[in-house]
This record gives C-alpha cells, structure tokens and sequence, in this order.
C-alpha cells in the first residue's frame, strides 16, 4: 500500500483565534459526531414514512449521499487539515480559512433542502464544490513537504469530486448516474481509510506496546493497492455486478494478510487499539460479503453495511476519540463511556448485516434497532469530546 510519511516540523506561528478553529479535526469532527446523530434520525423518519424525504435527491439517494459526502467527507476532511501539518511539518488552514471551508461543507447539507427555492445547478455547485477546495487548500503544504507520495490525497478528493458529480447528475436530469457515484465514493473513502490505516495503525500500536515491530510485506501491500483501485475504477462504467464481485473477493483477501501481518494479541485488551482493529475486520467482512452478493449468494445492501457501519463507522469513531485526545494535549486513553460506545458500534453493525439474513421477517426491527444504537454512540462521542474539541489545549501548546 502506498506508505505516508512524516517529516521534520517547520517553525508555527501561534493561533489566536478561537479554540474551534485551531486546526482542522476540531470544527470537522464537532461537524461529523452532530451529523451523525442528525442524520440517523432523520433517516429513521423518513424509512418509517413520517418524515418526507428531500426533493433534491431522494430518500435513499440522500441517506447514502449524506453519510459518505457528509459524515465521511467531513472526517476526512478533519484528519486530512489536522496530519498534513504533522507530515509536511507546514501551516494548513486555520481560523477564518478553515472556518470558511466548515461553513462550505454546512452549505452542502442544507441547500438541498431549500431546492424549490435555490436553482438546481446552484445547489449542486455548493455541495461539489467543498471537497475539491479541501484538496486545494492542501496542496501548498503537501507541495511544499519533500515526501512526494503523500501528495496522493489530492487526487483522491478531487475523485470524490468527481463522484459527487456523478451524483448530482440525476436530480439536474442529465444522467441517471447517482447510484454509481454514491458507489465510487464509498470505495474511494475505504481507499483512503486503507492507506491512512496503513500508517497510523501500526504507529498507534507500536506506541502503546512495548516491543511491538511492525511487520509487512511488498507484494501484499501492492495486491491491497491495485485490487481498491481497480474496484474504484470499475464503478463508473456499469459492468456486470460479478466483476465487482471478483475484485471485491481479492480486496478481501488481501486485507485480511494486511491486517494478520499487523496483529498482535495484546490489542484486543487495549480500547483504543482493539476499535481500530475490529473496524478493520469489518473491512474483509464487508469485502467478503461484498464478493458473495456479487454473485447473487445475499442482498448487496447488507454487504454495502458492513462497510459502512462497520468498516468506516468503526474506523472512522476510534480515529475520532484518538486523534482529539492527541492533539488537544490529553492522555491517549479515552473516556471510559468510549469502552461500551465502541461495543455498542459493533453491536449495530452485527444488528444491521446479520439479523436480517438470520430474522428477514423482522428486518423493520433490526433497522430501528441498529440506527438506534448507531445515535446512541454518536450522541455519547459528543457529548464526551465536543467539550474537548471546543477548548484550548490542556498542554497549553498551539492545535
């Protein structure tokens, strides 16, 4: 897998503005544990007929769409403005440019519901636009770093773009092009959730246990790479689901020699190390699943869950609780209401993808109850690290 890399920090100046805009995790993973609450509400109403679902896209276009350019567009965001700093050792956007780019990503949720009163092509420009401005405010530190790999992220969210194009497409009826594009999106966040993965994982790990050496190998790296890319580019194009059922069998594999090179017993008593790793279990699980449904052996919809609520759900809430308390000057040991939040967030993912195979006549139960438990978590990472994300540094240090 491609490999990112840190370099010597350059000297900062000191932020003076408000705590929230100090660096980009803090409005952005605020943004990302709110939303994941609103939403989840929302799409309750909506699945049980109580609450219409917007015009602009659709009720599932709009679920699907809002939870990966959404949520997962703003913890991406978050992480990306938050380590290219610690990469390149460069300023990223802070204070009034960052504020604008978190206002941006707001205008992206909001303007579809006004869509009888904004002009269509105007309400898809605002919410294409803020992924690719994300890259753009990442290329002068990226470019200014001498690690020229870590440039990657560039046209990985200038992909996104592209696929959110894909998207809006359809409600400015020039292409019935949506589901192709929300499909694009989620496998290019798990690319980019692969490649962090790759670096922070085994860093976390290494940090925690004594002795711990990482171990990996080329050629798995490579299969990783080429097997999420070529799931990536097949989307676009509409080829026979079996094929992406045979790329997804490959993905699979390979992530599971990844993560089994990785391993180490001891994670499993470590919260916030056993968070990621289970998350990146449900990573070969979903991409195993994702292979049999191609092949018509189980519904699509429960494999496409596994990765979302249990891949990048998981990935994405255990990177969450450990980059805030890193960088605002904290202990690396999360709160203790964290521990059954973590649980809780598997507990949704096993409710959401195998119930229904097990029960299919109670599959309204198991929606409610896997969205239920996925508030609750998201409500308890608020109220936990909200405060921290709105508060200077303990350490009293600039972040």
């Amino acid at each position: 897998m491609l490999k990112i890399h840190s370099e010597p920090p350059k000297p900062r100046l000191q932020y003076q503005g408000i705590p929230v805009l100090a660096l980009g995790f803090r409005p952005f993973f605020s943004l990302a544990g709110i939303t994941a609450v609103v939403l989840l509400l929302f799409w309750l109403g909506i699945w049980s007929g109580g609450i219409a679902a917007p015009d602009y896209y659709g009720g599932i276009v709009w679920h699907s769409h809002e939870m990966l350019f959404g949520y997962a567009g703003a913890v991406i965001a978050g992480f990306l403005l938050t380590a290219v700093r610690n990469w390149t050792g460069a300023e990223v956007p802070t204070g009034r440019a960052l504020g604008l780019l978190a206002l941006l990503w707001l205008a992206g949720r909001l303007a579809p519901l006004f869509s009888g009163i904004l002009p269509t092509s105007l309400v898809a420009a605002i919410d294409i636009a803020f992924l690719p401005a994300v890259a753009v405010a990442l290329i002068p530190p990226l470019w200014q770093g001498r690690q020229r790999i870590n440039r990657i992220f560039v046209p990985l969210l200038l992909a996104m773009g592209v696929a959110n194009l894909l998207v809006h497409l359809q409600p400015l009826s020039m292409a019935d092009l949506a589901s192709r594009g929300i499909d694009m999106m989620l496998y290019l966040v798990l690319f980019l959730i692969t490649i962090i993965a790759g670096r922070v994982v085994p860093f976390f790990t290494q940090a925690v246990i004594p002795g711990y050496q990482v171990s990996s190998r080329p050629w798995v790296e490579a299969l990783v790479t080429v097997s999420l890319g070529l799931l990536v580019l097949l989307q676009p194009f509409g080829l026979p689901e079996q094929a992406t059922g045979l790329v997804a069998l490959v993905v699979a594999i390979a992530q599971a020699l990844r993560i089994q090179l990785w391993h180490d017993r001891q994670v499993w008593g470590i919260p916030i190390l056993w968070v990621l790793y289970s998350g990146y279990l449900w990573l070969v699980a979903g991409f195993l699943l994702l292979g049999l449904s191609g092949f018509g052996l189980l519904p699509a919809n429960l494999a496409k869950h596994a990765l979302t609520i249990g891949a990048i759900g998981i990935l994405t809430l255990g990177m969450m609780a450990r980059v805030a308390l890193g960088h605002t000057g904290r202990p690396i040991d999360p709160p203790r209401l964290m521990l059954p939040a973590f649980v809780l967030l598997n507990l949704a993912a096993l409710v959401r993808v195998f119930a229904p195979l097990l029960w299919p006549g109670q599959y309204a139960l198991w929606v409610h109850l896997s969205g239920s438990l996925w508030i609750l978590v998201f409500a308890l990472f608020c109220a936990l690290y909200l405060p921290m994300l709105s508060r200077p540094r303990i350490d009293g240090k600039a972040g």
